[in-house]
């Protein structure tokens, strides 16, 4: 399994950007895919994550830091996984990482996100 992620930035407080993750490899009738972020000198941490087979979502799951302003979601036909940052904040700053399954196995190589004040 291979994750690539793209879609990182700068941007300005209050902003949008979204961030995108392309899964390629080994199919699986169920799919588990979330965004963690790391900003610099603080540990990874969780920021979202949603779990699905075919048209069915079973769950999706956010860190309270960014419920209300961010919005997982996938396209099921292309496997791919989207963030949707509205509002950002300069703490929103980060390198974003997508990842599969839960807990991850594969981790996509990290696209930088900047929020200036």
């Amino acid at each position: 399994v291979q994750l690539q992620a793209s879609g990182g930035g700068l941007v300005q407080a209050g902003g949008s950007l979204r961030l995108s993750c392309a899964r390629s490899g080994r199919p699986s009738s169920t799919y588990v895919m979330g965004w963690f972020r790391q900003a610099p000198g603080k540990e990874r941490e969780f920021v979202a994550r949603i779990s699905w087979s075919g048209d069915k979502v079973y769950y999706v799951e956010y860190a309270d830091s960014v419920k209300g302003r961010f919005t997982i979601s996938r396209d099921n036909d292309m496997r791919m996984v989207y963030l949707q940052m509205n509002s950002l904040e300069p703490d929103d700053t980060a390198v974003y990482y997508c990842a599969a399954p839960h807990p991850p196995l594969y981790w996509g190589q990290g696209t930088q996100v900047t929020v200036s004040s």
